[in-house]
């Protein structure tokens, strides 16, 4: 293989292979990867722009039987520190994420044995009836199919009896890495890669926008990485063309502070600064048919992520007004609306507001800004 010819290969738009993929990962200067990651992202995203938006992550439970040995959120059921969160709790925390400038909820928590399909109906309909207004980017393919396990449905059924009560947009939680290999051991209890996919398939085909997500700096192999590249890159290709599918990606990076992997696995994360610009433009470059990519600044920080705006990465996603499950694994980072909009300048680009369908946003007047402690 020679670098220049894969390079105007990506270029072109096609397809490069889990092999040439990897081969750019082990070879190619990070200059020039990311100098290949950045004009394949002007050809996507031909302005100065660099996005951004203003959401909460809401957590419904963090009563889980999945059994991630990467979260340090969840809680077996009957634990002293376990809740389901109220119908208050939420009124409360969503008036203030509107007061901060929001209009839009992550919600996702863990897979409760007893909550199934009718609860989050209720929860989604309570929600649009208090505020019309919120956008529901919520829960993800492994609490969709524990849903439908619990309650004998199809993952389709389950996804329209959603959207009907309120269901905005489907994040890409859960994904980690989608080779079953790594599956069986970080998360015992969460759904295949196989069906993981398939619940983004029965979402495009419902037209619902979803994204994808990848977790990557802890058992996987390099290889693992470009598989899971490679599927998100199929199942994208087979949405309706009227169809969003994808509208996002975004790679994070394990964060290991006291997790059961670290100690039990010794999957400690040492992901450096280069390996992640270097995934961000591999993201770029192997996912020509999604038009985002999102730099993750919770678990990589201010810094690096600027730095991924020069190399494949549009989006600088979100402020997050609160998030508890990544945190809780030592991702300490943090910005407000005006950090976020001074860190993308200072990096030399334009920030826009946006909203989960990636269409510009007028900033609210007379925001408040939250305080933040680091």
């Amino acid at each position: 293989m020679q670098l220049a010819d894969l390079y105007e290969k990506a270029l072109r738009l096609e397809w490069l292979t889990v092999e040439e993929g990897m081969f750019l990962f082990e070879h190619a200067p990070l200059a020039e990867l990311m100098e290949v990651g950045h004009r394949l992202r002007m050809m996507k995203k031909p302005d100065n722009k660099v996005t951004w938006i203003i959401d909460r992550n809401l957590n419904t439970t963090n009563v889980c039987i999945a059994n991630c040995k990467f979260c340090n959120f969840y809680r077996v059921p009957g634990h002293p520190e376990s809740y389901i969160t109220d119908k208050e709790t939420y009124r409360v925390k969503i008036e203030e994420t509107i007061r901060y400038g929001g209009e839009q909820l992550l919600l996702q928590g863990g897979h409760h044995p007893e909550l199934g399909l009718d609860f989050y109906k209720k929860i989604f309909s309570e929600i649009k009836e208090m505020f019309p207004n919120i956008k529901l980017h919520s829960l993800g393919p492994p609490e969709i199919a524990h849903i439908a396990q619990l309650g004998g449905y199809t993952h389709t059924y389950v996804l329209e009896e959603l959207m009907k009560s309120g269901l905005d947009s489907l994040p890409g939680a859960g994904a980690e890495i989608l080779v079953d290999r790594v599956r069986r051991i970080i998360s015992t209890g969460k759904c295949l890669s196989d069906e993981w996919l398939d619940v983004m398939r029965a979402a495009h085909q419902l037209n619902l926008t979803t994204s994808g997500t990848m977790m990557f700096g802890h058992i996987e192999t390099i290889e693992e990485r470009f598989l899971h590249l490679e599927k998100i890159r199929q199942v994208q290709s087979e949405k309706p063309a009227d169809a969003k599918g994808f509208i996002a990606f975004i790679p994070w990076t394990f964060q290991d502070v006291d997790t059961t992997l670290k100690k039990i696995r010794r999957a400690k994360n040492d992901t450096t600064p280069e390996e992640y610009i270097r995934m961000i433009s591999l993201s770029r470059i192997m996912l020509p048919n999604i038009d985002n990519i999102q730099a993750s600044w919770l678990t990589v920080g201010k810094q690096v992520a600027q730095l991924c705006l020069h190399a494949g990465a549009n989006d600088f996603g979100s402020i997050m007004i609160e998030e508890n499950v990544v945190s809780a694994a030592g991702a300490p980072h943090r910005f407000t609306y005006k950090t976020i909009q001074d860190a993308i300048r200072e990096a030399g680009f334009e920030p826009q507001l946006r909203n989960q369908q990636y269409e510009d946003r007028e900033l609210p007047e007379g925001i408040e800004e939250q305080v933040i402690a680091y």
